[in-house]
C-alpha cells in the first residue's frame, strides 16, 4: 500500500498542475487597452500631408549666450529640441504642424499679443507659444522657475519664423 501511495501522489499532484495550467486564463486588466493601442492605423493623430519633423529643425534657434541646443525628437508634424545652461534642462523648444487638429489654432484668434508678426499665447505659466501661417505652432515650454516669460519670449523671437512660414 506504501509504495502505491508513493507512486500515485507523485502522479496526482503532476495531472493536477498539468490540469491546472491548461485551464483558460481571464483576460488581463490591460488587455483592452493594448488591444486599442496596437489597432492598425485607426484615428491616425498626423496626416498624411503633415510636414516632416526633420524640415522643422534648421528653424530652431542655435546654440548661443551659455545655452546649448539639443535636440530631442523628431517625427512627422513634429520637431524638439531641450534648450540646456551648464548642463541642465532649463527649456524645451518644439514646432507642431497643427493640420491635424485644425481647432488647436482657435486659441490664437482672440490674441492681442504678437512675437514676430506672429499671435501668441501664454499656455498656462510655463509655456509661451506662437502661431506661424495659421499651421504651424512655435512653443517654448520652461522646465525650471528661472526660466521665465520673458526669457520665453526671447527665444521665441530667434526661431526663424519667415522660414517656417514658407514651409508647405
Amino acid at each position: 500500500m506504501r509504495r502505491i501511495s508513493k507512486i500515485l501522489a507523485p502522479l496526482l499532484l503532476s495531472t493536477l498542475l498539468l490540469v491546472a495550467s491548461c485551464a483558460q486564463q481571464p483576460p488581463s486588466r490591460f488587455e483592452p487597452a493594448q488591444q486599442e493601442s496596437t489597432q492598425v492605423k485607426s484615428g491616425q493623430a498626423v496626416t498624411k500631408d503633415a510636414t516632416q519633423g526633420a524640415k522643422f529643425n534648421r528653424f530652431f534657434p542655435a546654440s548661443s549666450d551659455g545655452y546649448q541646443r539639443v535636440f530631442a525628437q523628431e517625427k512627422k508634424g513634429f520637431a524638439q529640441a531641450k534648450l540646456k545652461k551648464e548642463g541642465k534642462e532649463v527649456a524645451v523648444l518644439s514646432i507642431n504642424d497643427i493640420s491635424s487638429n485644425p481647432t488647436a489654432a482657435d486659441k490664437y484668434k482672440q490674441s492681442s499679443k504678437k512675437i514676430g508678426g506672429y499671435p501668441s499665447v501664454e499656455q498656462g505659466t510655463k509655456a509661451t507659444a506662437v502661431l506661424v501661417s495659421n499651421r504651424y505652432q512655435v512653443k517654448v515650454q520652461s522646465r525650471v522657475p528661472s526660466f521665465t516669460a520673458s526669457d520665453r519670449e526671447a527665444w521665441l523671437q530667434k526661431f526663424d519664423f519667415n522660414g517656417i512660414s514658407q514651409l508647405k
